[in-house]
């Protein structure tokens, strides 16, 4: 086996973070290279390792712009009327991990949601995205 189908990864699974090896072998019948795991202290390290070889997803955090009542704010008071440091955008993440290969268009999609207040954490900003049964959910109430 050569250097090339040797990965390394740490499992992000609990706080030990073992460092672990992935050796890639032959492929399988189900298409995917048989995987040799080792560094793992349990064997949820062995099941990351081959989500994270096979097919990687990460939780996505970002924000969402909110809607602004056209009456609330009048010309050239904006951060006077929300206050100094009101946050003018609402902070969201995915419930369900995203597939590395579709976070940007998912990102896009959050970047071009509006959100109106009021709105309580936990609340669904964007339901089942595409189809995928990812949810998107704000992360913070704000009035």
């Amino acid at each position: 086996m050569s250097e090339k189908n040797i990965r390394s990864l740490t499992c992000i699974v609990c706080p030990i973070g073992c460092a672990l090896s992935v050796k890639e072998g032959e492929k399988s019948a189900d298409g995917f290279p048989a995987l040799t795991i080792t560094g793992n202290r349990c064997p949820r390290g062995a099941v990351y390792a081959k989500e994270e070889i096979r097919s990687p997803k990460r939780v996505v955090t970002a924000t969402c712009a909110i809607v602004e009542e056209a009456n609330s704010i009048t010309a050239g008071s904006g951060a006077a009327h929300r206050g100094m440091y009101a946050p003018r955008r609402v902070p969201v993440k995915t419930v369900e991990p995203c597939p590395k290969e579709k976070i940007n268009a998912l990102l896009a999609d959050i970047y071009k949601t509006r959100v109106k207040l009021p709105v309580k954490a936990g609340d669904t900003v964007i339901a089942d995205w595409q189809g995928s049964g990812i949810n998107v959910v704000a992360v913070r109430a704000l009035d």
